[in-house]
Formats: C-alpha cells, structure tokens, sequence
C-alpha cells in the first residue's frame, strides 16, 4: 500500500512514517511525507498513491479545502483524516466528503494501524470518539449548535475587533489555532466579510 502524509509538523510526519514503516514487511507500504496541501496535490499528480492521511490544520489551505480538491483529481483515492479537531459540525461537513477514516491525533498509534487495515478493505473507520460523539448528535440533535463554544468565545472576540494575537493571548491557545477558529467561523456562517460575520451574529443571537 502506497501511503501520502501530509502534516505540517515535521515531528508528527517524523513519528507517523516510523510507526507505519515498522509495518512494512507485513503489509509492504511505503510511505511518502509532504508539510503542505498544495505539495498534497503536487505530489498526487505526479504519483499513484492508495491512500492520504491528512490533518485538518494545514496552512493556506485547511484540510476540508484539500480534501474536495483531491476528490476531484483522485476520486478512487482512501483519505483518512488525522485530527485534534472533534467538533460534531466539523466532523460531519468533512465525513459528507466521502473520506474512508476519522481518527483523533490523541488516539493511539494502534488506532491508525486500524484504521489502515479497516479502509484498506473497503471499510469506513472512526475512532471512538468520533463514534460516540455522532450518536450523541443523533440521540439529541437540540445539542448540534452552528457554532462550538469556543467558536463563540472567538467571534466575540473577533466583534471586538481583537486580532489573532490578542484573542490567542486572551483565551491561552496558538494563533494558528486562532486562525483555524475564524476559517471555521466564517465557512460555517457562509459569510465572506467581518460586516457579514457580525450582521449573521447578531441576527442569528451568536454574540
């Protein structure tokens, strides 16, 4: 099995290829690393690949945004998504794109093993997790919110006109991550301007 990483952690891709590699007498995969989605989309053009495991974090172009380009150019290819993202909004709109896996980056690496061995036979695979958290969606749909708590945390923020740094300082997370949070805001609220997000939010009660 032919196997594309992309992260843009050198670290994590460092530790994904040395767990999957171990497998290699086994299972003969090789495994091909890259730290961006446009090197994602280089690489698929150039070479035949089985299956992608991606994170949603990457710059420029988020993982969703990767995931619907590769659709297109690779429609038979496996995507596994590999992820500290666990939002049921998030979650759903990325599985509506017919990925094979969606597993958590705090799971372990026996969990991505089995992942791999499930999609490779023609099985979708979702961690525990991810599992429980769509029954719970299903079980109590009032609980499906637009926007996550900390979305809402963000926007507030963002309507105060605080900027990426200022809201990571204020809430104790990364300005990357800060930076995913907004993306996800406005895709979610389907507006494409600050004067849009804010006239959405408080028409729709989000701040």
């Amino acid at each position: 099995m032919r196997i594309l990483l992309v992260d843009d952690h050198a670290i994590v891709l460092d530790g994904l290829q040395a767990i999957l590699q171990r497998q290699v007498e086994e299972n003969t995969i090789t495994v091909s690393c890259v730290m961006s989605a446009e090197d994602a989309l280089d690489f698929l053009e150039k070479n035949e690949i089985d299956l992608m495991i991606t994170d949603f974090n990457l710059p420029r172009m988020d993982g969703l945004s990767l995931i619907r380009r590769v659709k297109k150019l690779r429609p038979k290819l496996m995507i596994i998504v590999l992820s500290m993202h666990d939002e049921t909004h998030l979650v759903k709109e990325i599985l509506k794109e017919g990925i094979q896996g969606y597993i958590l980056k705090k799971d372990s690496h026996h969990e991505l093993i089995r992942a791999i061995a499930t999609v490779k036979e023609g099985k979708i695979y979702l961690s525990n997790d991810i599992n429980k958290m769509i029954i719970q969606s299903l079980q109590f749909p009032d609980e499906e919110r637009l926007l996550t708590d900390r979305e809402r945390e963000i926007l507030k923020l963002i309507a105060k006109e605080c900027s990426n740094k200022e809201i990571a300082e204020q809430l104790f997370i990364s300005e990357r991550t800060v930076e995913t949070h907004r993306k996800n805001i406005f895709r979610k609220t389907k507006t494409g301007s600050l004067v849009g997000l804010i006239k959405f939010a408080y028409t729709n009660n989000l701040i």
